[in-house]
């Protein structure tokens, strides 16, 4: 049974960084395109960053600069680094498995 992990969450100030880290059981985070979306209260379901297995990345606009995701092989883990954070950075952060398999979220808040 494929099982994904968030960790790392948590409460900082406007300005802050946050190291999120997902990790999956019975399935490749090598082979398959990893991502992490976000959704904040009474809004949608939402793209923040992306990894192909050929390392290739996306990003939202609104993290571009700011948000990096990488690939730890060796952990086989998938990071999200978030800088520069900002209140509206505050929302329940979902790692998610070729968009198939996903986590419960792990929540993000950004005081002001």
């Amino acid at each position: 049974q494929v099982r994904v992990v968030e960790s790392g969450g948590g409460l900082v100030q406007s300005g802050g960084s946050l190291r999120l880290s997902c990790a999956a059981s019975e399935i490749s985070i090598k082979r398959n395109y990893m991502a992490w979306y976000r959704q904040a209260p009474g809004k949608q379901r939402e793209l923040v960053a992306g990894i192909t297995a050929d390392g290739v990345t996306n990003y939202a606009d609104a993290v571009k600069g700011r948000f990096a995701i990488s690939r730890d092989s060796n952990m086989g883990t998938i990071n999200l680094q978030m800088n520069s954070l900002r209140p509206e950075d505050t929302a329940t952060y979902f790692c998610t498995v070729a968009q198939i398999y996903w986590g419960q979220g792990i929540q993000v808040t950004v005081s002001t």
